[in-house]
């Protein structure tokens, strides 16, 4: 790692065969914490490129444990995390909204590492169990629509850094790599990302011979839909800035969608609006995401109808039911 390290120092980058091998060796345990968190540091300093993310990301892939769930064209819905903005789950509260509409579901999700409950968190609290036995997977995408990859299960090199990255409590460039390494290969993924910069690296990425996609940003900081304010949306077709009364009917404020100061009083919000209990402001951040998730894997003439449909998901309870029956499943 010295050697490594030393050639970061001088301003020098890694090929895409190089990153690659590294993440290879990070995954086999080759280096301790201290080496690890000064290499994650290198990249907070400085941008990473592109050849290095998809080295990593090459890595990450040749390490992962295979999902097998082509069959069912499943939906994800995910951030990079990192915004600070310690929002609520809306990206998972979108997944199952998503799921009661018929879609099928396979979110990749990760214990908080800059936010104070990641998708783990409040999926483990509010009472799943993680595997990544495929027969359980394929039962729970079956019967409920909707199963969750717990990222350390499918990614020895994620399982290697997790300590450290919770140890450091800001973002790394595993943020970024996330959303790309997700083993159930999606056939659709709605993608948030924390800045414009990131947004072009993903759109070059994302176009590389992958499945549809979504990008989306908000413009005031945000890895996702927040109605706070105008919001980016990429596809491969181009891209367009909405307005939040174009995405939500209205704008809503900042403090409209805390997360809290715990796992619990996350878990809390995520049941309160699963339950058709939530403000307005909360429902709203929630279906636009799942809307504009609808309206890019297919099926809908119209933002607004895959909005409509998204709705209906949540007010019937059928989004519930999904996250009910994922539990009695696990």
């Amino acid at each position: 790692m010295k050697k490594i390290l030393q050639h970061l120092f001088e301003y020098k980058t890694l090929s895409r065969g190089e990153a690659r091998d590294i993440m290879n060796a990070l995954a086999a345990g080759a280096w301790n914490d201290a080496e690890l968190a000064a290499f994650m540091t290198v990249y907070r300093m400085r941008s990473i490129t592109i050849d290095e993310l998809q080295g990593f990301r090459d890595g990450l892939l040749e390490q992962a444990l295979p999902a097998s769930l082509a069959e069912y064209a499943p939906i994800d819905i995910v951030g990079t995390g990192g915004d600070g903005k310690n929002t609520f789950n809306i990206s998972t509260l979108a997944c199952f909204v998503v799921a009661g509409t018929g879609k099928k579901v396979a979110k990749h999700g990760n214990y908080g590492a800059t936010s104070i409950s990641g998708a783990s968190n409040v999926m483990e609290l509010l009472g799943y169990r993680f595997s990544n036995d495929p027969a359980r997977l394929r039962r729970e995408i079956e019967t409920a629509g909707f199963t969750f990859l717990h990222a350390p299960l499918f990614h020895p090199a994620l399982k290697a850094v997790a300590g450290v990255r919770r140890q450091l409590g800001f973002r790394t460039f595993f943020n970024m790599l996330g959303p790309l390494v997700n083993p159930a290969r999606p056939a659709f993924q709605l993608v948030g990302v924390y800045n414009p910069e990131l947004a072009r690296v993903y759109n070059y990425l994302l176009q590389q011979n992958e499945p549809a996609f979504t990008i989306i940003h908000g413009l005031d900081g945000y890895d996702e839909v927040s109605l706070t304010g105008d919001t980016k949306v990429i596809t491969s077709s181009g891209e367009q800035v909405l307005s939040a009364v174009d995405l939500g009917k209205r704008t809503v404020q900042p403090a409209d969608l805390s997360g809290g100061a715990s796992v619990e009083e996350a878990a809390a919000i995520f049941r309160k609006v699963l339950a058709g209990q939530g403000s307005w402001s909360q429902n709203a951040v929630v279906l636009a995401n799942a809307a504009l998730a609808l309206q890019g894997a297919g099926g809908y003439d119209s933002y607004d109808a895959a909005f409509y449909a998204a709705a209906d998901s949540l007010e019937s309870g059928r989004a519930r039911r999904v996250l009910e029956t994922l539990i009695e499943l696990s």
